[in-house]
């Protein structure tokens, strides 16, 4: 396993990308924002992008997560349902903070503590461990 971390917003938010040495396979972990960015590194890095994975649903980690996802074609998983006020109030904290771009996000699957998420031939385990969001 591998990975790269950016800094992407103004708030200089750290967005990783995980990948499998064997197979190039790549999850993208809160893509606040900088979606054209974040693809550029990915192409230069000649990833295969699988899924993009939130880990909460604050603005500067989820913000750029549905522009990105539509961008690639992959799904989002994450974060744990208990996150979905945040996400479902994605415009409204995007408006707060001059966040144009940032849309409303639904994932296609929530994560729950034990899943396991399948990356190349890698397994990564989530681990709930709610504070700075429920």
């Amino acid at each position: 396993m591998q990975y790269k971390v950016i800094p992407v917003t103004p708030f200089e938010q750290n967005c990783t990308l995980f990948w499998c040495e064997n197979t190039r396979a790549a999850a993208i972990i809160d893509p606040g924002g900088e979606s054209q960015r974040l693809t550029a590194i990915l192409e230069d890095l000649e990833l295969k992008p699988e899924m993009i994975l939130l880990t909460h649903g604050h603005l500067d980690h989820a913000g750029g997560a549905v522009e990105l996802a539509e961008r690639l074609g992959i799904p989002i998983h994450g974060p744990h349902k208990e996150d979905a006020f945040w996400l479902d109030n994605m415009d409204q904290q995007a408006e707060m903070f001059g966040f144009g771009d940032a849309r409303k996000c639904t994932p296609d699957q929530w994560l729950e503590d034990g899943d396991q998420v399948s990356l190349g031939d890698e397994k990564l385990e989530v681990i709930h461990c709610p504070g700075h969001t429920p």
